[in-house]
């Protein structure tokens, strides 16, 4: 069963916004394609602040990725001036 994992970012202050999405687009994105994912959204939230939905064709191919994505978010953190702010997991319930 498909599996997605949402993710919030807030960027620091100061920080471009439109530089860091093109680092996502470039470098965060084509590594989590990489892992297995099969689709992701980012959805800019506010001037400082995105939401990162990533699905997974299962919770095994998004678990057995877990070291890389942990490796991916410290990148961020330290390249992308960015903060993991929450993330939710699950699998999908329903779908229209």
């Amino acid at each position: 069963m498909r599996y997605i994992t949402i993710t919030t970012w807030e960027n620091a202050d100061g920080a471009d916004y439109d530089v860091t999405l093109r680092t996502i687009k470039e470098k965060r994105l084509p590594a989590l394609k990489g892992f297995g994912a099969s689709r992701i959204t980012v959805v800019r939230t506010s001037e400082r602040t995105s939401a990162v939905i990533t699905e997974w064709p299962d919770k095994a191919t998004r678990d057995a990725a877990e070291l890389k994505i942990d490796e991916v978010r410290r990148l961020a953190k330290r390249e992308d001036q960015t903060r993991m702010t929450g993330e939710m997991k699950g699998e999908i319930a329903a779908d229209v």
